[in-house]
């Protein structure tokens, strides 16, 4: 995919969510152990790398999921932060998606001139259950940052967060299952009182994936690969409210025109994907040919 900067790889687990966390599985199949954290070497400037003509490959408007195959406010990884803040701060022009699981030690690591917040940096917190959710989310409330999420994922319990949307500050929530190795099941209930509370406060909710194992009416479907994607799309459960506002600027602080931003494709199997609401569409790789 290329809506993914990983600056660093590795995690320690914290929480329930991590129990059956994809970035180990995936490196067992490599022989690799995902509890050890290094600094990536071709990937860590990737927002900043040209091409041939000199053109930054990430495009401007494009967005950035950071951390996917860590968490970007983990100890371990302190050493490497201000050097990544340094890099968001070059790219004004494109949109940082950053998501954690440790929000506690955000207010201690954020850049010595965030002030309340850059424009281009979206922070989202964990919450896989309800326990989660009411840890993670008020602190998520109290932190100084332009746009704000949620993120059920793995969704392995009920939530509600009903009490949080009044307060106005998150923009989106995202829903998807567990895969792998030991996958929980999600259910359709779950999914559909968190959509019902999404739309009651126009808040848009994406449902990504139903994960390996989907529970409706009683009875457990199993599902691989792109059909968990296709069936939350099936469902009709995602909700578009208002777009985010983002004011993204070029390199000298000018605003950025419509017209300057990147324009996403999506192809045929785009259509039915679950993600299209919250992804920067086809990299037309070819693999889908």
């Amino acid at each position: 995919m290329h809506d993914l900067w990983n600056p660093w790889h590795g995690c320690k687990k914290c929480s329930e969510g991590c129990q059956n966390c994809y970035m180990y599985y995936l490196d067992a199949l490599r022989d690799k152990d995902g509890g050890d954290i290094y600094r990536t070497k071709a990937g860590f400037r990737y927002p900043l790398s040209k091409d041939r003509s000199g053109q930054y490959k990430v495009k401007s408007g494009e967005m950035l999921r950071v951390c996917m195959t860590s968490d970007f406010f983990l100890e371990e990884a302190d050493q490497w932060r201000d050097e990544a803040w340094e890099i968001m701060q070059q790219r004004p022009d494109i949109k940082f998606f950053l998501l954690t699981k440790r929000p506690e030690r955000v207010a201690d690591h954020l850049p010595w001139n965030w002030g309340d917040g850059w424009d281009n940096v979206m922070f989202n917190v964990t919450c896989e259950n309800q326990r989660r959710a009411d840890e993670r989310i008020p602190i998520l409330l109290e932190l100084p940052f332009k746009h704000k999420g949620i993120m059920c994922a793995p969704f392995i319990g009920p939530v509600t967060i009903a009490e949080y949307l009044p307060a106005g500050q998150i923009e989106q929530v995202l829903c998807d299952g567990e895969n792998y190795g030991g996958a929980r099941p999600c259910h359709y209930e779950w999914v559909k009182a968190l959509h019902d509370e999404c739309t009651a406060y126009n808040v848009t909710f994406v449902f990504c994936g139903t994960g390996r194992r989907f529970v409706k009416d009683g009875k457990t479907y199993k599902l691989e690969g792109s059909l968990q994607s296709e069936q939350a799309y099936k469902s009709g459960l995602s909700f578009q409210a208002k777009p985010m506002v983002w004011k993204l600027t070029d390199g000298w602080g000018y605003p950025l025109k419509d017209n300057q931003l990147y324009k996403p494709y999506f192809g045929e199997r785009c259509q039915s994907c679950g993600m299209r609401l919250t992804c920067n569409g086809c990299s037309r790789c070819g693999k889908c040919s």
